[in-house]
């Protein structure tokens, strides 16, 4: 079974990082992040992935009428091989590291499991999911269980208060925030980002936590844009806040809830709260509406801020 934050690499030397984890019209909806140049991984940016599937590989580029939008899709039969983030952290916890990235993975894991985290419900994705990663890099944790997820929230709270662990300072959070290039001021993003306990420093390196929980909901009717709204709405649940995508429901007249596919914006609001969401408007064949944050992957004027409470 294929899941987002999974690769797969197809048998012409490219990575794609898995985005939907259901298939449309025999394809794998996805995003174009690493390819083979000079015998190592080369990271790809928004605009040449999309430039060197339009040069050499467009029956990549595809439309998808569940999303109503041109997404990277790779044909089951084009995938060689296929990466799993459980099974990579499995991998790199029984051998001896050979990086200081892989030190920082094994040593902020055996913090967990002294909490007594379940670590067979983590995986490793991002870079060194296929051994990319530099001296640079970031690691990425994914956890497949919501109360494993939480668990993981609670610790790092605690990790941090006992100084085993430490916030991201202000040029953690800027250097952050400007890779990002979200719609929000830098202290509207501090003030989301801090709150969460999702992202922390450990043997001064980013460590991110991030939800894929099997009882997320899944994605029923077609939806179709109608154009892009502006709205203030109170958030009157959020279970789902931190899935991937992130649903809120929300009190509104017509509009049911807004749905985040732009990781900035998990976890950016609890039950409640007032926010002013800008995105794009979709309704349903049952006339259902919501509104999308993340129509595109830059998300472009698309945002949720926090308001003052009414």
């Amino acid at each position: 079974m294929i899941k987002p934050k999974d690769f797969i690499e197809t048998n012409t030397g490219l990575v794609f990082a898995v985005v939907d984890g259901e298939p449309e019209q025999g394809r794998v909806l996805c995003f174009l992040r690493y390819r083979q140049h000079g015998g190592r991984w080369q990271k790809l940016g928004t605009v040449e992935a999309n430039r060197l599937l339009q040069q050499h590989d467009p029956e990549t580029l595809f439309f998808s009428n569940r999303l109503q939008a041109t997404v990277h899709a790779v044909p089951m039969s084009h995938i060689q091989a296929h990466h799993r983030p459980q099974v990579r952290l499995q991998q790199l916890l029984s051998v001896s590291a050979k990086d200081d990235v892989e030190q920082a993975l094994q040593g902020f894991c055996t913090l967990l499991k002294q909490y007594g985290l379940d670590l067979q419900q983590v995986g490793v994705t991002g870079s060194m999911l296929i051994g990319a990663q530099n001296t640079a890099s970031d690691i990425d944790l994914v956890f497949y269980r919501r109360s494993v997820f939480q668990h993981a929230r609670r610790i790092v709270a605690d990790l941090v208060q006992h100084d085993l662990c430490q916030s991201l300072n202000l040029s953690d959070w800027e250097d952050a925030w400007r890779r990002r290039g979200c719609d929000l001021t830098l202290p509207e993003y501090i003030a989301g980002e801090r709150r969460k306990h999702n992202k922390v420093m450990f043997k001064q390196r980013k460590i991110d936590l991030s939800l894929l929980a099997d009882d997320a909901p899944k994605p029923g009717s077609s939806w179709h844009k109608k154009g892009h709204v502006t709205v203030s709405v109170k958030v009157i649940d959020a279970t789902y806040a931190f899935d991937y995508p992130a649903v809120y429901k929300i009190e509104h007249s017509a509009i049911m809830e807004i749905v985040c596919f732009t990781a900035t914006y998990f976890g950016q609001a609890e039950a409640g709260e007032w926010v002013e969401v800008a995105g794009q408007l979709e309704v349903a064949e049952t006339g259902e509406k919501r509104i999308i944050i993340g129509s595109s992957r830059e998300a472009t004027g698309e945002y949720m801020r926090s308001v003052h409470t009414r």
